[in-house]
């Protein structure tokens, strides 16, 4: 194995934003896959790994590393180039306040494991799982769709004319709500920027139906 290796999923968002960091750094990594629907996440081997069960881990000579947002900024510290988050600490709060509003408000409550939990435990279907995805995912695009348009300090991207951590995150949202038919019409904001993104070849090839196991 090389000196990285990324353990993740092709349709995992989480997987998405380290894969699109570590093409945005030039930073070559082996790739294995856990099919996190069979489970393959839960194998003792993959738990020695990373405790939690969760993709992505980033494997390297002297750690792995766990949790998406704490991956990219260590490859940020040290890889500095090109930066995903600015210097100055107002600009670098923004960003990751905008980052949170998918990290923390969206994902955690419509990652996979929670909709399954919702099939086995509440019975839901198909349809009920959808519409519970859309409710959580339109909430928090409707106020990251309102700070990108009016923020002065929004550009091509989320902040400014460079790539940031927030549209590490903010990708890997809209490719995911593609999946549920969500309706993008009302985040015009945030269609455009996500278009910007994937027009980056470090986007594109990060794209969940780019990867080996899609």
């Amino acid at each position: 194995m090389g000196e990285l290796t990324l353990h993740n999923y092709f349709r995992s968002s989480t997987s998405f934003r380290v894969r699109a960091a570590l093409n945005l750094k030039g930073k070559e990594f082996d790739y294995v896959s856990y099919h996190l629907r069979r489970g393959e996440q839960s194998s003792e081997e993959y738990l020695q790994l990373n405790a939690q069960g969760l993709v992505p881990a980033l494997q390297t000579p002297n750690a792995v590393l766990t949790q998406s947002l704490a991956i990219i900024e260590y490859l940020d510290e040290l890889y500095p180039e090109p930066p995903l988050l600015p210097a100055d600490p107002l600009a670098r709060a923004r960003v990751r306040s905008l980052a949170m509003i998918v990290a923390c408000d969206i994902h955690p409550i419509n990652n996979l494991r929670v909709l399954m939990e919702l099939r086995s435990r509440f019975s839901a279907d198909d349809d009920a799982v959808a519409a519970w995805f859309r409710h959580w995912t339109e909430t928090s695009f409707s106020a990251l769709e309102t700070r990108l348009s009016n923020e002065s300090e929004t550009g091509r991207f989320s902040h400014g004319e460079n790539v940031s951590l927030a549209d590490l995150c903010l990708s890997g949202q809209v490719i995911n709500s593609g999946r549920f038919n969500v309706d993008m019409a009302p985040y015009p904001a945030i269609e455009r920027i996500h278009a910007d993104c994937m027009s980056l070849d470090a986007f594109a090839k990060a794209h969940p139906l780019a990867q080996p196991d899609a």
